[in-house]
């Protein structure tokens, strides 16, 4: 889908444009066009087409799932339910998920579906019935299984399609002992993991934190290190944009700025309250007419509120050659996948723009993710079988203290520094390691290659070299 924007076409097609972008990475390294050619490719997709009832009537639903690379095994990714979802952009988000899995070291590859239905417009009933439907399809085909292939949310979906998938692949697989790891993202209560639900907006946070301690990148875009006191405008108030934005606010200080969403963009320069303004909209439906913010029509207006760090974390192509040049922030930081055209990034990276990429900083999700799936299959929730122990030992060690100086810990201080690790500290622990982790080695790939220009390209470059590692050692290419 070209657009045409001050005489220049651009393509839009998410497919080509993640296409173009593992190429300009792979132009930089020396490896055999066989091996490249098999790590880009998607391997396989299968549509769907089903009758279900929407009251007197039929609706007729087309999905897709597409596995993108098996090198690993099983296959991960969401599946979106959106009324403008197609083939391509379902192949594109499988394979951005393969390269995302490599960046971040999780031994999976990519994989994505998508279901052409919008859930505002539909009652739960129905959309039950499209969920168990697509999941009998998945089954049908072989595309979903603890080994095979493990579904996620994604825009759209939720806990609550997660459960329903699971139990569908129960009933068709009773007795399973490993049936939950079918797939994650499911309530707690039906084997989900603490911290998923925040998992990708958690991630965005520990990414933007681990790129503002780069003294020397920071320089060049003006910033001070640390996030206390910068301004942050986000786009999309869904599930990443939301816990992304409350983090940063709460737990680092931010400022925010401007929140857009669909219908509209708010914005308040002395700050904005992410739970209150979801509050608000949960309540109106909007949120719009926030108090204390000015309210303007457009939803892509957020983009160009002036501030340190915008984070776009609603739909792919929202930064293109049309606007680029009004963005008026000094790191853009992109929580949603393909949010920006190669295009529109060329000028921000001339503009003297850091962009954080997607293929990495929307990570979080599938990180924790393969926590849940690891947990189903061990059948023990993690930190079991430590914690008590490490209670104990932390006793004694402030028992030691206090008789070595005569003096008592106020009770409150002591409380925490005797608790031991819960669930849901060592998820986010693990989760905020594997993304420090992953930046330095993108961020080392940017400083030692001299072909290699952005952290888009060092996070592809460090992507293809450890899928083509796990090729290599299969011994299919030399």
């Amino acid at each position: 889908m070209p657009r045409k924007t001050g005489g220049v076409t651009e393509d839009l097609n998410l497919n080509s444009i993640v296409s173009r972008q593992f190429d300009k990475a792979a132009a930089t390294l020396d490896y055999p066009a066989a091996l490249l050619a098999q790590i880009k490719a998607c391997n396989n997709i299968v549509q769907f087409t089903f009758p279900v009832r929407l009251g007197r009537e039929m609706m007729v639903v087309t999905g897709w799932r597409a596995e993108h690379s098996h090198h690993h095994k099983p296959l991960k990714g969401g599946i979106r339910y959106s009324e403008h979802v197609t083939a391509d952009e379902v192949m594109a988000l499988a394979a951005l998920m393969t390269y995302k899995c490599a960046i971040v070291d999780l031994p999976y590859g990519g994989s994505k579906g998508g279901v052409a239905i919008n859930p505002r417009v539909h009652e739960p009933e129905v959309l039950e019935a499209v969920t168990r439907r697509f999941t009998a399809e998945l089954l049908s085909k072989n595309f979903i299984g603890p080994g095979i292939n493990v579904p996620a949310p994604d825009m759209g979906t939720g806990e609550r399609e997660m459960a329903w998938i699971y139990d569908t692949y129960d009933t068709f697989h009773r007795g399973g002992i490993d049936n939950m790891a079918c797939v994650t993202g499911k309530p707690v209560s039906l084997g989900g993991i603490p911290g998923r639900a925040e998992a990708t907006g958690r991630g965005v946070q520990f990414g933007i934190r681990e790129a503002m301690q780069e003294k020397s990148d920071l320089k060049k875009v003006g910033l001070s290190p640390g996030l206390e006191g910068k301004r942050i405008a986000v786009q999309g108030l869904g599930n990443v944009g939301y816990h992304a934005a409350r983090l940063l606010v709460e737990e680092d200080g931010c400022i925010l700025t401007g929140i857009g969403e669909w219908d509209g963009t708010i914005i308040n320069e002395k700050g904005l309250s992410p739970v209150a303004v979801q509050e608000h909209r949960l309540k109106t439906g909007s949120i719009r007419g926030f108090p204390g913010a000015r309210t303007l029509a457009s939803s892509r207006a957020v983009l160009e509120v002036p501030c340190d760090i915008l984070i776009p974390a609603a739909l792919e192509n929202q930064i293109t050659l049309e606007n680029a040049d009004r963005l008026r922030c000094k790191i853009l930081a992109e929580a949603a996948n393909g949010p920006t055209t190669p295009g529109a990034e060329a000028v921000l990276l001339k503009k003297g723009v850091l962009v954080i990429p997607d293929v990495y900083l929307n990570s979080g999700g599938v990180t924790v993710s393969y926590f849940e799936w690891s947990r189903n299959l061990l059948h023990m929730r993690y930190g079991m079988l430590e914690k008590r122990l490490d209670e104990r030992w932390r006793t004694g060690f402030l028992d030691s203290i206090e008789t070595l100086v005569d003096q008592r810990f106020a009770p409150r201080l002591r409380e925490t520094l005797v608790k031991g690790a819960d669930e849901l500290s060592l998820v986010t622990s693990g989760l905020e390691d594997t993304m420090v982790q992953a930046y330095r080695e993108i961020r080392d790939i940017l400083r030692s290659r001299p072909k290699v220009k952005d952290l888009r390209t060092a996070a592809y470059v460090l992507a293809i070299e450890k899928i083509a590692k796990a090729y290599m050692s299969l011994g299919i290419f030399p």
